[in-house]
């Protein structure tokens, strides 16, 4: 676009005369007029170097008082400063702003790094977790002892109506919350502050398994929920940062993707397992030591038809050399069958255990779901060895 020649078209901003090398004037030309250039002007053109004129924030009088001659500021400040005077003003912002970096930034940095590589202290739970285990041992004495479960209902009953009104009081009245926590705060998790106290949960849990489950898998639920929960927060504590989290599902049926177990992913593959050993242990220390009270359930026995139909099949050598093994394995008298009933027995419950710990079930607490979740699979379990071999407990 081109303006016409006018005189009066001016740039009404205030500038510095001598950094662009012009006359002192409060307003600098828009279009240089038609008149004849002063001598000294023209000398001035054809000898300096061509300049670029930026905008620049109007300086203040002290700085403006410092400043060097223009001769020698284009000059110096190209070569030493790596942005001269006449860039654009958008590359020199952007060398401002990269030399602006200054050692209280960096020493920021550096700490919130090191912040982060500190590791948050453990909260072990300790008195918590020795009163969740002790339910276990007290459970085995009722047991060994011959307890009716019906009266260990009835007292847990009365305390369940104790502790019930005074958790809501808790949740309600603030000064009462202040002296429930000064007693009992040592117990409860942070989470557990300000919703309901999960012994609630742990006191519905048991009564229900009592009520509902023969008395036998019903003490083991407790002891799952006893043992197994408190070896899988603590070596998951203790060891999960090293392996990797659970996924946020399983399959329930293998090769049936939509039928799947949600786990919690803020577990650890660390405390699965020692969930599932703990599991394996409780119920081979039970029902193939403690008290043998299923072991014709557990004591499997292979058909003989089915011996003689797989001998069929076999070649004459083959089927020989099995029949001569098992007959070495009758007058051994090894028990083989209980041996194999007791392994599959503790897989099961092994595995029982650690995925109902590691289930996320949304808002429902782990100390209701445990045990039920737990008992129901492994009567489930034993239901289904009666219906195949027909043989029943001795319970």
């Amino acid at each position: 676009m081109t303006l016409p020649a006018n005189d009066a078209f001016t740039l009404g901003f205030p500038h510095d005369p001598a950094r662009i090398g012009l006359p002192s004037s409060t307003k600098i030309p828009f279009v240089s007029s038609p008149k004849a250039r002063s001598p000294s002007a023209s000398l001035r053109s054809k000898h300096s170097p061509a300049r670029q004129m930026s905008v620049e924030p109007q300086p203040s009088s002290s700085s403006a008082a410092s400043r060097p001659s223009p001769s020698h500021s284009h000059h110096s400040n190209g070569t030493a400063n790596g942005a001269a005077n006449g860039s654009p003003l958008r590359q020199r912002k952007k060398f401002k702003a990269s030399s602006s970096s200054t050692p209280s930034a960096t020493s920021a940095r550096a700490s919130a790094a090191q912040e982060k590589s500190v590791q948050q202290p453990v909260d072990w739970e300790i008195p918590r977790k020795t009163l969740h285990s002790s339910i276990g041992f007290l459970t085995w004495y009722l047991y060994a002892s011959n307890g009716n479960p019906r009266t260990v209902v009835y007292v847990l009953s009365i305390a369940l109506a104790v502790i019930v009104p005074a958790d809501i009081l808790r949740l309600r009245s603030s000064r009462f919350e202040w002296l429930f926590e000064r007693c009992l705060g040592f117990l409860m998790r942070e989470s557990e502050k300000k919703s309901t106290n999960g012994v609630i949960w742990y006191i519905i849990g048991v009564i229900f398994v009592l009520s509902v489950y023969p008395l036998d898998i019903a003490t083991v639920s407790i002891f799952i929920l006893s043992w197994a929960d408190t070896a899988a927060s603590t070596v998951g504590r203790l060891l999960g940062r090293y392996t990797p989290p659970l996924p946020r599902s399983i399959p329930l049926i293998p090769f049936v993707p939509f039928l799947r177990l949600p786990l919690a992913p803020r577990k650890s593959l660390a405390g699965f397992i020692a969930g599932s050993v703990t599991g394996v242990a409780i119920a081979l220390g039970f029902w193939g030591w403690y008290t043998p009270v299923r072991d014709a359930q557990l004591d499997f026995h292979l058909p003989v038809a089915l011996i003689g139909a797989v001998e069929e099949t076999l070649p004459a050598q083959v089927a020989e050399i099995v029949q001569h093994g098992i007959e070495w394995v009758r007058a051994t008298e090894l028990p083989i069958g209980r041996w194999v009933g007791l392994g599959t027995l503790g897989t099961v419950c092994g595995l029982v255990s650690g995925v109902a710990e590691a289930l996320d079930l949304g808002s429902l607490d782990d100390n209701l779901t445990l045990p039920i979740i737990s008992g129901g699979c492994i009567w489930g379990f034993f239901k289904a060895i009666e219906y195949l071999t027909g043989s029943t407990a001795s319970v």
